[in-house]
């Protein structure tokens, strides 16, 4: 008999192999209610839910929190002492992270010096190739530099060696940057016109600008008794020296009437007090008057490439650095495959490969001189994920905020592409997702919900697609929601036209926007969309332009006093009490005397996270207590600014608390969406959709016969598109003209009229490809979008 041979037992799983999921237990960070969650590792899970449940909550202010504070604590103290700190989460037990890698919707820094190969490494190493390959040789990289100036100086320096001795010394160091812009590209010229009427005397009162009257001390008087001007010639009768003096003189100490006063020529001063502010934050009298003076420009001598002549002079195969970066990138790469230099290979090797994950993520179009703060929130996005694409890393979590944003249906296939594949190297991927087309390609699903604010921040559901479908969740419910075309569209009152449109891609484009309907503006990402709208038409008092740029404040700035309602509400509650308005602003007279108003205490610990807890005076409420004793409505301040928006319209809408104006306020709120927010949230805790929404409802009370909007389909769930179609519709029907930027087809398919862009992006857009309804567009299927927006409809 043949020996019976034992079938051999597989090994005992490794201990190392069970840490297969991200736990998550008792997390209570901003509006979660105590959320318990397991999420598998080396999957891709999408995190769906309405605006406002709690998705970032669980996924940025927890999860992707927790993992960075960890990693950044193995750092030495002195490290940790340069970086951002970080507070734990409220959350009971977290297990399982792994290294985690944001990449947020955060616009890139509007730096004048910042651009698309700066803030990628593409230029550094296009600087070393130039300096290495470059004809004629001009010196290292920096000579290639546009943020890098040359310097030269010369003169004695004390050599400590044996007996002290002063030898002579020279140095200097060749950069790349135009000494005439400073590396910006443009100048600033002043137009001395707006500054002064040149056939007036100082002492008639020449001056035009805001706040400098005639008898004004610090300014005018400082130019009439100086000593260098005569207060009593017209300026236009000024010497050669005193025009010198009166313009452009260094600030030099002069005695007026006793006082000792600075002298300043007019320009260094307009562009201290005026220039060096941010534009956003004048007053707009201030505003106005500086748009009118002040003109940017191309700067002459570097024609706009900010690089000096000689850096423009070394040439690789006639192409120059400054050439190079204006290409488009996809020609770049194409121009950098045809190099074969055996000695910089490497370096060849690894500017092809980004160059390459530009192209592949759909920035092609774009050119390495653009300025980082032109880029929208979704190219932002994929310019971050260009240096993830290549990165040998594995067993990462990647944390992503709606990738899909600016996205055409189109481009959407693309960047679902690039998640899995960061899933099928091995890591962890979450995305917090809104479209239909994203979350189809998940593994995994988490539903946050049922509602929004203090009404979400539940897990609803947990599993796969298909059953989302099944569940009765609101996003389950309208999954599967498609807007159909309308069967009657609004004929349009007159026309917006546009003529010899030339900014950035567009050629030459000549378009009629039709006025008093809805106008949807079409196009793959690059087609010149936003060119054409923002570029070309001019933003005047009858049009309203709402965009998705950040909202300036602090956290002290909330919705109450963004939109102006807490006015109203401050002197209904002082004409109830007979006493100050001031009394209840937390910014103000009434403020907690302990933590300023700020309701929180924030105790800096040094090298550890900064903690903050609620101030125990005020408890948080952020006013004195003798505040507090004064109510409206048999509610106080404090109580006010902890309701919800909807809550506020019905408290402000009848009884003893009816404020009219603020209710017209609180309505607009609750039109946008916004609903659930709470009058006192800061404002640095809100989306980009919703700081949209906010700007929009601002607005609305606005006298603007046109709203330009871009993309405010932006962070809105499935069940929100449809009550943002419902406004559209009623701003239309009030008289007002909209036109929307957008990219979904549900707004596509509202529309009364759509203008395409393309057919491609970059030098293969920027022409209009189909102009006409949304069922002809459909019928026809001419264009990318006609494809998709038939496919959607079920055409």
């Amino acid at each position: 008999m043949a020996p019976r041979t034992k079938t051999p037992q597989p090994p005992a799983p490794h201990a190392a192999d069970s840490h297969d999921l991200i736990r998550v237990h008792g997390a209570r960070e901003n509006n979660l209610k105590d959320v318990s969650i397991e999420l598998p590792k080396r999957r891709l899970t999408v995190f769906t839910g309405v605006s406002g449940s709690g998705k970032s909550s669980l996924v940025f202010s927890t999860i992707a929190a927790e993992s960075q504070r960890l990693i950044n604590e193995t750092y030495s103290a002195f490290v940790q002492g340069f970086m951002p700190t970080q507070a734990r989460p409220d959350v009971d037990v977290l297990d399982g992270l792994t290294t985690a890698i944001i990449v947020d919707q955060q616009r890139m820094g509007s730096d004048p010096r910042s651009t698309v190969g700066t803030a990628t490494d593409a230029n550094a190493m296009l600087r070393i190739l130039f300096s290495r390959l470059g004809e004629p040789h001009i010196g290292p990289p920096g000579a290639f530099a546009f943020n890098v100036p040359s310097v030269t100086a010369s003169g004695a320096i004390t050599v400590e060696r044996g007996n002290k001795k002063a030898v002579k010394a020279t140095f200097s160091r060749t950069g790349g940057m135009c000494p005439r812009c400073e590396g910006r590209g443009s100048v600033s010229d002043i137009d001395l016109t707006q500054l002064y009427d040149d056939s007036k005397s100082i002492a008639e009162g020449a001056f035009t600008i805001p706040g400098w009257k005639s008898d004004s001390w610090w300014t005018v008087r400082t130019y009439a008794e100086s000593g260098f001007l005569d207060p009593d010639k017209p300026i236009a009768k000024f010497t050669k020296k005193e025009m010198q003096d009166f313009l452009y003189r260094e600030p030099t100490k002069v005695k007026v009437e006793g006082a000792n006063l600075t002298f300043e020529g007019l320009i260094p001063k307009i562009q201290k007090s005026f220039l060096s502010k941010d534009r956003e934050s004048m007053q707009p009298h201030i505003r106005e008057f500086v748009d009118r003076a002040v003109t940017f420009t191309t700067c002459p001598e570097c024609e706009g490439t900010r690089l000096t002549e000689g850096a423009r002079s070394s040439k690789i195969k006639k192409i120059s650095i400054a050439d190079a970066c204006a290409m488009e990138i996809r020609d770049l790469a194409e121009w950098v495959r045809g190099l074969d230099e055996p000695s910089v290979a490497p370096l060849l090797e690894a500017l092809q490969q980004t160059l390459d994950s530009f192209v592949e993520i759909g920035l092609g179009y774009l050119a390495l001189d653009r300025p980082s703060g032109t880029l929208s929130g979704g190219e932002a996005q994929r310019v971050k994920m260009i240096r993830h694409l290549g990165s040998s890393l594995t067993d990462v979590t990647y944390v992503f905020d709606e990738p899909t944003i600016g996205l055409h249906p189109h481009d959407i296939q693309r960047m679902n592409d690039l998640l899995l594949r960061l899933r099928d190297k091995g890591n962890t991927v979450l995305v917090v997702e809104h479209k239909p087309e994203a979350i189809a390609i998940a593994d995994h699903v988490v539903d946050l919900g049922p509602g929004a604010g203090t009404a979400g921040g539940t897990v609803c559901f947990e599993g796969t697609l298909e059953g989302l479908r099944a569940s009765d969740t609101v996003t389950g419910r309208h999954l599967d929601d498609r807007a159909v075309l309308k069967d009657e569209v609004r004929k349009s009152t007159g026309a917006l036209e546009i003529r010899g449109a030339t900014s950035h891609n567009l050629r030459d484009v000549d378009v009629d926007i039709p006025l008093g309907v809805l106008t949807v503006i079409t196009g793959v990402a690059g087609s010149g969309k936003s060119s054409l709208v923002h570029g070309s038409i001019p933003a005047g008092e009858n049009v309203i332009s709402v965009d998705q740029s950040p909202i300036r404040g602090s956290r002290r700035s909330n919705p109450a006093t963004y939109t102006g309602l807490l006015e109203p509400i401050r002197k209904a509650f002082a004409k109830a009490n007979g006493v100050k308005p001031a009394l209840f602003s937390a910014n103000s007279e009434g403020a907690c005397p302990t933590c300023n108003g700020a309701g929180v205490i924030f105790t800096d610990l040094g090298m550890m996270a900064s903690v903050s807890s609620p101030c125990e005076d005020c408890e948080g409420k952020r006013f004195q207590a003798s505040v507090l004793d004064y109510h409206l409505g048999g509610r106080d301040i404090s109580e006010v600014l902890a309701m919800s928006v909807s809550e506020a319209e019905e408290f402000f809408g009848s009884g003893e608390a009816a404020i009219p104006a603020a209710h017209k306020i609180l309505d607009r709120l609750v039109d946008v969406g916004l609903g659930y927010l709470s009058l006192g949230q800061p404002l640095t805790t809100l989306s980009g959709g919703e700081r949209q929404r906010l700007k929009l409802a601002t607005h609305m009370g606005d006298k603007g016969g046109v709203y330009v909007l871009d993309e405010p389909t932006t962070g809105l769930h499935l069940a929100d598109v449809e009550q943002l179609l419902g406004l559209l519709d009623r701003l239309v029907e009030s008289g007002k003209s909209v036109i929307v930027i957008e990219h979904h087809q549900a707004v596509m398919a509202h529309a009364d009229w759509i203008i395409d862009l393309g057919p491609g992006a970059g030098h293969d857009g920027g022409q209009i490809v189909f102009e006409g309804t949304p069922a002809d567009l459909v019928a026809a299927r001419s264009t990318l979008t006609g494809e998709h927006l038939a496919e959607y409809v079920g055409e």
